[in-house]
């Protein structure tokens, strides 16, 4: 096979990878999110709101459930990928383009949900609150909102690689996450994803460098602890145990907050 060149470009404008490469966590996902709402919702949920919904997986997903499903994002490509494939599949959701730290519904959904480190890609504190502010105001009272994301570990290896391969047909698309670089003082993570895709001859390599904010365990709950109208119920894990829920601590990574908006007193 001849070595292709490396395409520069942002990786999330190639959504069709994008959702093979996180195929394995969908299903899994799509049942801790039911799960999530049997067991903290005061009412049975049926409409669903996805921020920065990219391919639009889980929306997909959620969709064939029976759900009645809405997600936005701001890449042009990820939202024509995923009106293509809601309508392949005979299936309906709602889609616009907007940014996560400002967005209005036109009425109020009855969950939430953001994982993937998603949320991380809003870099000051000032634009994380409005995206908490933005959800807790398309909620019912009672709704849940599930936000994965991962915290800094007091003991993180800054030189530590994520590689990953996932076949959909005959395309391969295998992806390496390096962090390139931590700083602590302006809560700035740098990262580099590289992508090879294969299908049969045909390559594509594709290199895409990206910032993200750090959050220790104390710095997310201060965050949290602004938005007084959203109440933390409970964390998880990447294991996605709805019977296994843990304290916030420094020591696990990933977490998954389940966030519920207050009720009425």
């Amino acid at each position: 096979m001849e070595r292709s060149r490396v395409l520069v470009a942002n990786w999330f404008n190639y959504p069709q990878y994008y959702d093979i490469a996180y195929q394995a966590h969908t299903r899994r996902e799509a049942d801790f999110i039911e799960a999530a709402c049997r067991k903290y919702c005061p009412f049975a949920p049926r409409r669903f709101l996805e921020p920065a919904c990219g391919s639009g997986r889980l929306i997909t997903e959620l969709a064939a459930r029976g759900y009645q499903v809405t997600g936005f994002d701001l890449s042009q490509p990820a939202l024509t990928y995923l009106r293509r494939r809601v309508a392949r599949r005979l299936l309906h959701a709602e889609t616009f383009e907007a940014q996560m730290s400002n967005f209005r519904l036109g009425r109020l959904v009855d969950a939430a949900y953001c994982t993937v480190n998603t949320f991380r890609h809003l870099l000051t504190e000032q634009a994380a609150r409005g995206h908490l502010e933005c959800v807790a105001g398309s909620l019912r009272s009672g709704g849940i909102y599930l936000l994965g994301l991962h915290l800094l570990p007091l003991d993180t290896d800054p030189e530590d690689d994520a590689r990953w391969t996932q076949w959909r047909g005959e395309t391969k698309v295998t992806v390496t996450l390096r962090m390139l670089r931590t700083d602590l003082r302006h809560r700035l993570e740098n990262l580099r994803v590289c992508l090879l895709v294969r299908r049969g001859s045909k390559e594509l390599r594709l290199r895409h460098e990206f910032q993200l904010r750090t959050y220790t365990a104390r710095q997310f709950r201060r965050l949290l602890g602004s938005v007084p109208s959203l109440e933390l119920c409970n964390i998880y894990d990447s294991r996605y145990d709805i019977e296994q829920p843990f304290a916030l601590n420094d020591k696990v990574a990933y977490c998954v907050f389940v966030l519920r908006r207050r009720l009425p007193r």
